[in-house]
């Protein structure tokens, strides 16, 4: 049921923000050159996937978790884009094609060894990563692993229909702030 909701909302959402997607691909252009940004990502039974986003940093920063990454490399059209989280408008691309769903846990590294632990003890992996869920509405990121997998754990349980719907919601309407920048 939840697989079929994520191709159908993923598909129109594909089609509805395409336009949206489209200029932010061209001002990424001016903005740094490159304006997709493309990472392998700990996926379903961690397996690595590719996760697209728009790039919000300098091409060539560090590969790190955005609490560790240097607040410095944020250009401001990537500014724009985390504020609004556009950013992750072209993970839809990667629901649609199963790699994630709209709901779940948030995707972390291969060097994020202590979530990634973490998560195996509570069978996070189980799911398939999400571009939302409880962890992100509640402004829980990747700086704490062991309460995010323990959030993370706690929304799988019960995940349904109304959940599902209730996450995207308080995404759409703002709700938390998502992985944090560290400030210097």
């Amino acid at each position: 049921m939840l697989r079929f909701l994520d191709i159908v909302l993923a598909g129109i959402g594909l089609l509805l923000t395409l336009p949206v997607m489209a200029l932010l691909f061209l001002l990424g252009l001016f903005d740094t050159g490159a304006p997709l940004f493309w990472q392998v990502r700990v996926g379903r039974h961690q397996r690595p996937f590719t996760l697209v986003k728009f790039r919000t940093m300098r091409p060539g920063t560090q590969s790190v978790a955005t609490h560790l990454a240097n607040p410095a490399a944020v250009t401001p059209l990537g500014i724009f884009l985390r504020r609004t989280k556009l950013d992750e408008l072209p993970q839809l691309w990667n629901v649609f094609k199963g790699e994630m769903s709209l709901v779940g846990p948030r995707p972390c590294l291969f060097s994020q060894l202590e979530l990634i632990e973490e998560r195996a003890l509570r069978g996070v992996f189980a799911a398939r990563p999400g571009i939302t869920g409880l962890a992100q509405i509640s402004g829980i990121d990747m700086s704490t692993p062991r309460r995010l997998a323990e959030t993370d754990a706690c929304m799988l349980q019960d995940l349904g229909g109304l959940k599902y719907f209730i996450y995207i919601f308080k995404t759409v309407i703002g709700a938390g702030s998502g992985d944090r920048i560290r400030q210097g």
